[in-house]
């Protein structure tokens, strides 16, 4: 493992304790030796006009995104590639999936302010470390296999430890600035977050609420298989549902939807949310729903051939092993994204005609780093250069999240399910004092049965109601 965030080549950093600018600096104290726009001032302003970061349908070096609106309102989904993240062999990569009235604000501001957050508090560390013999953030140096094993051991648990710190803190201060935003409703409106840094043979993950990330990576017999990178935070995990009654919040599905377990006040049946973990939800917050984001940390290997990140409007209709088969085997990788939402859209179709599409989000990320040199995207003006072009005829989004715009309010659904592919275990880190996941407990990963339509329960009292802002 190992332990510079910068190259000789490139480095970022960032100051603030709000972590709303990023500026110029070397985390390692190695020489640059040239200049990108990392080398200037970065701030949400400036965010939409850099050159390697993406966040809407298009495609990037190593990358393609896109996202495709439902039949629930505005797509309050969002999503995020940033290449150069903090060096020359870093991105970070993002799915927001935002619900309740102002969700897709929320998602927005969570997509804009939160890797600025992260760098921010990664820059801090270097800071207080600066002209000290510690670890640093490079994550592609390989485990030994000599007498240095103890060493190395010794730098990978620091590492981590780093990396922990930074999600931690980022996303506590990223739901601060929600509970404070003056213009931003998140009362009753929120954002799931899966978030990955890449940075050489080094994979950082962080997570709230129900979207998902998974890999495409070839087995001993070079044949294709998926492996899931996260959890589905769902109020029905045992651990989840423990901490939410512990504070007085109650979980249990309604009558005419079964399947799908909910998050509710006391006092209340209100106001019904699918996660256990999310951005915002103020209203939820004292009774058990969380910011506090798992955290994992992978080493890549040679056989590691994508990564997918997706809001729940894929996984509601399609299994892990269909997701990888499906981008392994679209006709240019460029293309992987939108032909993944296209196969979403037509199984939605077919398996709950009667149902309301979700909205869908995709990143595709190319471990390999390699793209194509003649894109579908480009033949169809969804090239990198036209960022702006939106598959599903959605109006352009404001860069900040705050500008007006009609705040649909999602119609929800109720369907009946169908079952899905049991997904297998996987191990969950948990953060906090929350006690080691037990074995029994690895397998609930959310979607074992389709089930969910929405992530909030409209009700009146809490739509039309503007909550005091003293409770905020």
């Amino acid at each position: 493992m190992g332990s510079c965030v910068s190259t000789s080549s490139r480095s970022t950093c960032s100051s603030g304790s709000n972590g709303e600018t990023v500026s110029p600096s070397c985390f390692c104290g190695q020489k640059r030796t040239r200049r990108t726009f990392s080398d200037h001032v970065v701030s949400l302003q400036h965010l939409p006009s850099i050159p390697n970061r993406i966040f809407m349908n298009g495609k990037s070096r190593t990358s393609c995104i896109f996202t495709q609106q439902g039949r629930k309102g505005i797509n309050q989904d969002a999503m995020v590639v940033w290449e150069d993240f903090m060096s020359e062999d870093a991105i970070f990569c993002g799915i927001f999936d935002g619900h309740g009235p102002h969700g897709h604000l929320v998602a927005r501001k969570v997509r804009d302010v939160l890797p600025i957050k992260l760098l921010s508090f990664l820059h801090s560390y270097q800071s207080r470390s600066n002209g000290s013999n510690t670890t640093c953030f490079r994550g592609n140096l390989k485990r030994s296999d000599g007498g240095d094993s103890e060493k190395d051991c010794s730098t990978e648990d620091k590492l981590n430890s780093i990396w922990r710190e930074a999600f931690l803190k980022s996303y506590k201060a990223m739901d601060k600035e929600l509970r404070s935003h003056p213009n931003l409703d998140c009362f009753c409106s929120g954002s799931t977050a899966v978030t990955i840094v890449k940075q050489g043979s080094s994979l950082f993950m962080g997570y709230i609420g129900d979207s998902r990330a998974i890999m495409g990576s070839r087995d001993s017999n070079d044949s294709m298989m998926a492996i899931q990178l996260t959890v589905d935070l769902k109020p029905d995990l045992p651990r989840e549902a423990e901490r939410i009654k512990r504070c007085k919040g109650r979980v249990f599905a309604l009558q005419d939807e079964p399947e799908v377990p909910r998050v509710w006040l006391p006092f209340d049946d209100a106001p019904g949310l699918a996660m256990a973990r999310a951005f915002g939800d103020f209203c939820l917050k004292e009774y058990g729903v969380i910011s506090i984001p798992e955290f994992s940390h992978r080493l890549l290997t040679d056989r590691d051939q994508f990564i997918v990140l997706a809001s729940d409007g894929v996984w509601d209709v399609l299994s892990n092993e269909e997701v990888v088969e499906i981008v392994s085997t679209a006709p240019t990788r460029s293309s992987a994204a939108r032909i993944l939402v296209d196969s979403a859209a037509r199984e939605w179709k077919l398996k709950y005609p009667t149902s309301k599409m979700d909205d869908c989000a995709v990143v595709c990320l190319f471990l390999d780093g390699k793209m194509d040199a003649e894109s579908d995207y480009d033949e169809q003006n969804f090239s990198s250069a036209t960022l702006q072009s939106n598959h599903s005829g959605n109006a352009i989004e404001s860069d900040d999240g705050q500008k007006s715009e009609p705040s649909l309010q999602r119609n929800f659904t109720v369907r009946s399910s169908e079952e899905n592919d049991a997904y297998g275990r996987l191990p969950v880190e948990v953060e906090g004092n929350e006690e080691t996941v037990a074995a029994e407990d690895q397998n609930w990963l959310g979607l074992e049965g389709v089930t969910r339509v929405n992530s909030l329960v409209q009700l009146p009292r809490f739509s039309e109601e503007r909550p005091n802002p003293e409770i905020l």
